[in-house]
C-alpha cells in the first residue's frame, strides 16, 4: 500500500527502535553471564587477544597463522559453550535477539520488504481508515442468530460455517468468497469476521470498499507523477494474502471499473491468492453490470453464499430509539 515518507520515516524509526531495545536484552544477558560466569568473559578477551596475536604473525609472512588461529577460535568457542551451560544458562542465550527473525529486524529481505515491514503498513493504513475499530464488533466472539428466521437463519448459518472453514483452511487450501444478497443481513459483518480471524494469525489482510478502491485506482492509473504509487498499490493487491472488497456496486461503474476489477480477479486467482467480495447485487445484476469474463470468474472461482432477511442495522436502530 502506498505511503507517506513521514510513515514510512515512521515505521524505520520503530524497527531502529526494535534493534536498538534487543541490543540492549542481549548486553544485559551478557554482563549476568560475566557475574556467574567470571571465566566466560576471561575466554572473550583470549579470543580478542589471539586474533590479534595471529594476524600480526600472518602479516609478517606466518602462512599457518591463519590456520592456527581457525583451530585456536574454535577451541575457545567450544570453551565459552561450556562455561555457558554450566552456569545454568541456555546455549543460545548469548545469540542476538530478533523480533521477526526473517529480516533480522530491518524490515527488508535483500532489496524486498518483509512481510512484518507490510504488516505495519496495512496496519497504519488500518487506524487511518478506522478498520481496527470496525473488527473490534465484526468478529466472531460478537456473531448473534437472533435477528434470523426460517431460510433466513439456514442461510446465515450456513455462510458461517463457510467462512470458519475457510479461515480454517486458510493456508492449506485456496478459496474464494462471494457474499450477495438483500441491504443489512451480514455480509460485510462475516467479512470483518473472516479479517479479523486472519489477522489475528498472521496473515496480510488488505480491506477496501469498492468505492475507495477504484477511486485509488483511478486517481493513481491516471497521475504519471504518482506511477509509483500505483505500481505498489497493484503490488499489494495482488500479492497480499486475503483481499476484502466489501460493497461492490456502489462505485461508478463502467469500462476502467470493470477492467480493473478483472485484472485484479484474474492475477489474484493466477497466484492463488485469496479473494473475499460482497455486494448488494443480486447474480442478474451482476451480470449485467460487469463482463461476462467477470461475472464466469467470480461465479466459477468463489463460494458463492446468498444471504437474505431484515436489515439487520436498521432493525437495531429501530431498537435503540425505543430505549
Amino acid at each position: 500500500m502506498p505511503i507517506s515518507n513521514s510513515q514510512y520515516d515512521e515505521i524505520i524509526r520503530g524497527y531502529q527502535d526494535r534493534q536498538i531495545k534487543n541490543k540492549r536484552l542481549v548486553k544485559k544477558r551478557y554482563e549476568e553471564v560475566c557475574e556467574k560466569a567470571p571465566d566466560y568473559k576471561d575466554l572473550d578477551d583470549a579470543l580478542a587477544s589471539v586474533s590479534v596475536l595471529q594476524g600480526k604473525k600472518f602479516l609478517e609472512g606466518d602462512e599457518e597463522a591463519l590456520r592456527e588461529l581457525k583451530s585456536m577460535i574454535r577451541d575457545i568457542k567450544e570453551q565459552k559453550y561450556l562455561a555457558l551451560v554450566r552456569a545454568g544458562f541456555p546455549s543460545d542465550y548469548l545469540e542476538p535477539i530478533y523480533d521477526c527473525p526473517q529480516c533480522k529486524d530491518t524490515g527488508y529481505i535483500g532489496s524486498e520488504k518483509c512481510h512484518c515491514f507490510r504488516q505495519t503498513m496495512v496496519n497504519l493504513l488500518y487506524e487511518q481508515s478506522n478498520l481496527k475499530n470496525l473488527l473490534q464488533t465484526d468478529n466472531f466472539d460478537n456473531l448473534s442468530y437472533n435477528y434470523y428466521q426460517g431460510d433466513d437463519l439456514l442461510r446465515f448459518k450456513n455462510a458461517v460455517e463457510t467462512c470458519k472453514n475457510f479461515v480454517k483452511n486458510f493456508n492449506s487450501d485456496y478459496h474464494n468468497l462471494f457474499f450477495y444478497g438483500t441491504v443489512g443481513t451480514g455480509k460485510s459483518f462475516l467479512s470483518g469476521c473472516v479479517a479479523k480471524a486472519l489477522i489475528e494469525k498472521g496473515n496480510l489482510v488488505i480491506y477496501f470498499s469498492a468505492l475507495s478502491l477504484f477511486e485509488r485506482l483511478s486517481k493513481n492509473s491516471f497521475d504519471f507523477k504518482a506511477k509509483e504509487e500505483f505500481n505498489l498499490l497493484l503490488d499489494d493487491i495482488y500479492n497480499c494474502d486475503l483481499l476484502i472488497i466489501d460493497d461492490l456496486g456502489t462505485e461508478l461503474t463502467n469500462a476502467f471499473v470493470s477492467s480493473q476489477l478483472f485484472g485484479l480477479l484474474n492475477e489474484r486467482h493466477l497466484r492463488k491468492k485469496a479473494t473475499v467480495i460482497s455486494t448488494n447485487l443480486s447474480l442478474e445484476e451482476l451480470r449485467d453490470r460487469y463482463s461476462d469474463r467477470i461475472f464466469s470468474r467470480i461465479t466459477s472461482h468463489f463460494e458463492v453464499c446468498k444471504l437474505t432477511g431484515p436489515d439487520i442495522r436498521m432493525y437495531k436502530k429501530r431498537m435503540m430509539n425505543r430505549k
